[in-house]
């Protein structure tokens, strides 16, 4: 390696390069009140049952609800939803009923009290089952309990192009693009 060809990154910005998921919007529900977040920092752990694991932080709104209830909705929104998505990311539950002021439509989920997003097109109903990492890091280990798919549309594999939004800081976003087969070799 020609180390002449590399310029140091600074550490700051290294999230910029990992985060390979997309931004979705995390529901909660405590107390008859409903509130939704934007959300990065989430990864899969398992695939059946499917884990999740995400950060939500202790400064976040839905900490306190997503700790006390154990179940939220990890709904996946489209780049049509960019600015909701933007929105809900930049001012607290707190203080703003987040599905009234930028639109969203809340529908009940099945398994937990916490609340779909109408507009995403899949939404996935979550349990926490372990907390043994929210001391150290607000990392949640999240088992989906289940999931949804839009059902309006042109027939089964209409979803395989979904134009998911991934955060890359500063502001900038990447919406998914082209999709490459290669052929699946998994059993």
């Amino acid at each position: 390696m020609n180390k002449r060809l590399k310029r140091a990154l600074p550490l700051r910005e290294v999230y910029r390069f990992l985060e390979t998921g997309p931004v979705v919007l995390l529901t909660t529900a405590r107390q008859g009140r409903a509130n939704v977040m934007a959300m990065s920092w989430h990864t899969m752990m398992e695939f059946e049952p499917p884990l999740i694991g995400c950060v939500v932080s202790e400064r976040d709104h839905s900490f306190a609800a997503l700790k006390a209830t154990r179940e939220c909705v990890i709904n996946i929104p489209t780049a049509g939803l960019l600015p909701q998505t933007v929105a809900c990311g930049n001012c607290s539950g707190a203080r703003v009923d987040k599905f009234a002021e930028f639109g969203l439509t809340p529908l009940p989920a099945s398994k937990v009290a916490a609340p779909l997003v109408a507009e995403c097109p899949v939404n996935v109903e979550c349990r926490v089952v372990d907390t043994r990492f929210v001391k150290f890091y607000d990392f949640f280990v999240l088992e989906a309990v289940k999931a949804w798919i839009d059902g309006r549309g042109p027939g089964p594999g209409r979803w395989r192009k979904l134009d998911t939004i991934h955060h890359m800081g500063m502001g900038k976003f990447m919406v998914a693009g082209r999709t490459v087969a290669t052929g699946s070799r998994m059993p």
